[in-house]
């Protein structure tokens, strides 16, 4: 029985904070976006349709971020023992397999380390 009391306890707050979450972006909507953009007021539930396509296109679900992934600890440790010519020779040889671009007196200036 207090499994059950629990479960309903989660579901009414869960409900309620979706609620209030759709009620905000409605309110920021219909204040901003007509006066911004000439755009349209939106309804509550257009509101919510808003913020389920945003979690669709946008969000990771649960995920961790897609930025790196696994290999950003194996690199970021590869790059630190590096030598600045062993460093020189992989951005030489990563630009010469992915860039298909002609270097520029600013793009020499604009160099950057990954580290």
């Amino acid at each position: 029985m207090k499994r059950g009391w629990w479960i309903g306890k989660f579901m009414v707050l869960g409900l309620a904070a979706l609620a209030l979450i759709g009620l905000v972006t409605m309110l920021l909507w219909n204040w901003l976006v007509p006066v911004l953009f000439g755009g349209p007021a939106i309804t509550f539930w257009q509101a919510l349709g808003l913020l389920a396509l945003s979690k669709i296109l946008f969000w990771t679900f649960g995920r961790k971020s897609h930025y790196g992934g696994h290999w950003k600890p194996y690199w970021k440790q590869r790059w630190g023992n590096m030598t600045p010519e062993e460093r020189e020779n992989l951005k030489a040889r990563m630009k010469e397999k992915w860039c298909d671009w002609k270097e520029t007196p600013s793009t020499k200036e604009s160099d950057t380390s990954i580290g």
